[in-house]
């Protein structure tokens, strides 16, 4: 395959839900193309299902955060050279620190430890839309649902005190913004690491039942390291789901035939969630791995210190994986799609989030047979603005 160059990473989405057209392009005539980085770097963008996988499940290829580059620029500035991932923030690492770090929490989310959850989490949805209809209609499905659900759920496993929600919140938000600037994204990790970092003193004096009390029992780990993992945890156990509850809903209406299938049948509720998950992909810019060596893949050669974005946006409508991939279908077989990532650096907290929107979609759909939206589809607030995709507001209305 000769070298195809795309300028840069395309960022323009086509609807509400789904990627930017050039992917789709690029997928069909260069699924790894050329692609110039915001800081000059000459790197790679990978479209397909097949080299997603393929790059992902590869060790050669590398998640150390000072050997990235990023697609996009951060807080408005194009970054050229990032610092070693901080203790504990095993995302940016390899091997084996990364091991390390992943195996003293794996035991924590464990499918069986997830589903012992089930309980408390069907007790926390169940308490949030009695206190929504109690609200009255209309009201904001995020501010009173999506977002306080997945947020009191990894406040409890993790043992924060949901009270100081607002302010991780707040700070999860700026470092998120795609209009923050660089000093108040540094700022605002700044603060949610000293947040964790005072929880986890607190706990060394007095521990609770508690993941974090957990990982300061093991006495492996600095408070600097159970600050990070800690934040890592608390930052994608609240807005990954969130924005998946949000965003699925406004799907969900806007396609009446597949909710009242999911109405009909709540079994389908598996099938839908990873459904849901394939089709919005709410990772806006994909993930980044380094070549550590030159790698021959899909007909053409990474050379070392190359690095490669991979669009999980693409790969998860890729037709050489999946059957009418632009069409959102809740009977399609589920599984097979890469949103929550693939091989060793795959979403730690998956099974949680597939808990969650379970009991959530089922629950909210059961309790508010006649919900719908309150305002035209078009006037919902996206997301556009964030690096993890969904929707800011969305005003419902039920009788």
């Amino acid at each position: 395959m000769t070298e195809t160059l795309y300028s840069e990473l395309p960022t323009e989405r086509s609807t509400q839900f789904d990627p930017p057209a050039e992917l789709g392009l690029l997928r069909e005539t260069a699924p790894i193309s050329r692609m110039t980085f915001p800081d000059g770097h000459l790197g790679w963008l990978v479209t397909s299902y097949e080299l997603a996988r393929e790059v992902h499940a590869d060790r050669r290829f590398s998640s150390r955060a000072e050997l990235q580059h990023s697609p996009r620029p951060v807080g408005g500035k194009a970054v050229t050279q990032r610092p070693p991932a901080k203790p504990g923030m095993f995302i940016g690492m390899d091997a084996p620190d990364h091991t390390r770090y992943r195996k003293l929490l794996t035991g924590q989310f464990t499918v069986r430890r997830m589903n012992q959850l089930m309980p408390r989490i069907e007790q926390i949805v169940a308490d949030h839309l009695a206190a929504m209809r109690a609200a009255g209609s209309p009201v904001d499905l995020v501010a009173n649902f999506a977002l306080p659900v997945p947020s009191l759920v990894i406040c409890e496993l993790l043992g924060v005190p949901y009270e100081e929600r607002e302010s991780f919140q707040k700070d999860t938000a700026k470092a998120l913004s795609l209009d923050s600037t660089f000093e108040e994204i540094m700022e605002a990790f700044d603060q949610l690491e000293a947040f964790v970092f005072r929880l986890a003193q607190r706990k060394r004096v007095t521990p609770g039942d508690d993941m974090l009390s957990g990982l300061i029992a093991t006495g492996e780990l600095t408070d600097e390291e159970i600050a990070n993992m800690g934040m890592l945890l608390l930052v994608a156990g609240h807005e990954t789901t969130a924005n998946m509850l949000g965003l699925g809903t406004l799907l969900l209406l806007q396609h009446p035939e597949q909710l009242a299938a999911l109405r009909a049948d709540p079994s389908l509720v598996d099938n839908a969630v990873e459904e849901l998950m394939r089709y919005l992909s709410i990772i806006q810019f994909g993930t980044i791995r380094t070549a550590l060596e030159d790698i021959e893949i899909g007909g053409v050669v990474v050379r070392a210190g190359e690095s490669v974005s991979i669009s999980v946006a693409a790969a998860n409508r890729d037709p050489a994986r999946f059957e009418r991939p632009d069409e959102f279908d809740i009977h399609r077989p589920a599984g097979g799609h890469i949103g929550f990532g693939h091989g060793v650096h795959q979403c730690l907290g998956q099974q949680l989030a597939r808990i969650e929107m379970r009991v959530g979609f089922t629950a909210l759909f059961r309790e508010f047979p006649d919900l719908r939206l309150a305002v035209p589809a078009e006037e919902v607030r996206m997301r556009d603005d964030m690096a993890i995709y969904g929707v800011h507001e969305l005003p419902v209305e039920f009788s």
